[in-house]
């Protein structure tokens, strides 16, 4: 099961609409659900970081690592088969602290493009989605 939490306003119905249909083809481990704050509320959680050692936090900043759909479905991989869970931070407009970046497992940069979180929400769905069909084989990824 990978949990995401995701800063920011609520989402848009064009945002549900896409996420929806990623989530409909999940099947587990990729399983996902979503928790939703305000930039706020989430600066506050995650200074408090909540995780423990069992998660393996995965923070979407520019900052991070430029990785291939196959990479990112390996690194998922290897969360679930070293027995942790996986929880995905998605940042509001302002990202995240130095703090939380140090703290997290790993820092995924989709490109050096800043994106908005609606955007970065249906990415995150859609990377879990083709992740999960190239760890299983399926058709939907294509090399």
């Amino acid at each position: 099961m990978i949990k995401i939490i995701a800063g920011g306003k609520k989402n848009a119905d064009w945002v549900l609409e896409a996420v929806n249909e990623y989530e409909k083809r999940m099947r587990k481990p990729f399983d996902f659900s979503w928790t939703f704050m305000d930039e706020e509320k989430l600066e506050k959680f995650l200074n408090d970081w909540p995780f423990s050692s069992h998660d393996f936090v995965i923070c979407c900043d520019e900052r991070g690592k430029n990785i291939s759909s196959p990479e990112f479905s390996e690194v998922l991989s290897k969360a679930f088969t070293n027995g942790r869970d996986v929880v995905i931070l998605i940042g509001g407009a302002y990202g995240f602290t130095d703090a939380v970046r140090e703290k997290a497992d790993f820092l995924w940069s989709f490109s050096k493009l800043v994106f908005p979180h609606r955007i970065a929400r249906v990415m995150v769905a859609e990377q879990i989605y083709r992740a999960s069909q190239i760890a299983t084989g399926g058709p939907y990824h294509h090399e």
